[in-house]
């Protein structure tokens, strides 16, 4: 499903990626793990095509997303993958279903289909009774499951997921971690985690490690 050719990325003097090479399947629930610098983050922003390689390929079933320019670029993100943040980086002034919208109306979606969407993702996820809740009015969980909730409102192909249970406290991380896997089952997402857990990427389908820009073999 997605394939990376050789990635390299510097910023100044500092090389970050030096000659990536991965292939992930579709439907695989993959971590990636490593010590901090070592560019995890990154490469899951190339991934992503939040950022793009200094060389090197990306694809997406087959075609090299560096064709786009920036704004197909942005619609392909839109439609095609879900991002998780750690701090799960929801809008405060908006509720939980309002949030979870957002996606789907940069999408072209009506008011009315978007909010259709947002309220089936939310009782999807448990959250039908926190819809209206802006996001100090709700729990850490809560708010990391909202943002599941939105990353997953266009049913992308692929959810990157940037240490999205490392602000959690233990039982709501083995939660979110469980969610992952039901919800690959049920919707046939795949997933990129980039972790420090090791007790999640000990139940991925695979973990990939990275040092000194590198996978290590």
């Amino acid at each position: 499903m997605i394939q990376l050719h050789d990635i390299r990325k510097s910023f100044g003097t500092l090389q970050v990626l030096k000659g990536i090479d991965l292939t992930i399947n579709q439907g695989e629930i993959v971590s990636i793990v490593g010590p901090s610098g070592a560019g995890k983050t990154t490469l899951l922003q190339i991934i992503g095509t939040l950022d793009r390689p200094d060389s090197g390929r990306v694809l997406f079933g087959g075609i090299d997303v560096a064709v786009y320019n920036e704004k197909q670029l942005s619609a392909f993100r839109n439609q095609h993958v879900g991002f998780v943040f750690q701090f799960h980086q929801l809008l405060p002034e908006f509720t939980a279903v309002e949030n979870v919208m957002m996606p789907a109306l940069i999408n072209g979606a009506g008011m009315a289909d978007a909010r259709r969407r947002a309220m089936e993702m939310l009782d999807y996820l448990g959250l039908t009774a926190r819809a209206s809740h802006k996001p100090s009015e709700l729990s850490g969980g809560e708010k990391q499951r909202v943002a599941v909730a939105r990353a997953l409102v266009n049913r992308p192909q692929v959810i990157l997921a940037d240490e999205p249970s490392g602000s959690l406290d233990t039982q709501n991380k083995e939660e979110l971690h469980r969610l992952f896997f039901d919800l690959r089952r049920e919707l046939g997402q795949t997933f990129i985690i980039v972790t420090h857990d090791e007790s999640l990427a000990a139940i991925t389908d695979r973990t990939i490690r990275l040092r000194d820009g590198l996978v290590c073999k």
